[in-house]
């Protein structure tokens, strides 16, 4: 296996506009503050970040969006929130 490439420019900015929406979306849902909006913003992001960087890493084939690993990256989004939310951050 050799080092995965860097993301694209396009690829990184799609990122984070998805990233930003479900952030977004998870405070309109359960939020109750700015505060919540911040850390469920920080934490979609980096979830996201982080499912991308595995599924490239491990060249794993799920949906994807030109270099976008879609679902990996969403999943791990979203439990990023979650756990964001359980742990009271």
């Amino acid at each position: 296996m050799g080092c995965p490439v860097p993301p694209s420019l396009p690829t990184t900015i799609l990122s984070i506009a998805i990233a930003s929406l479900f952030g977004t979306l998870f405070q309109l849902l359960w939020g109750k503050s700015l505060r919540d909006l911040i850390v469920y913003w920080t934490a979609a992001v980096l979830g996201f970040m982080l499912g991308q960087g595995l599924a490239s890493a491990l060249s794993w084939s799920d949906v994807l969006v030109g270099e976008l690993h879609l679902l990996t990256a969403s999943v791990f989004s979203w439990s990023s929130m979650v756990l964001a939310r359980q742990l009271k951050l």
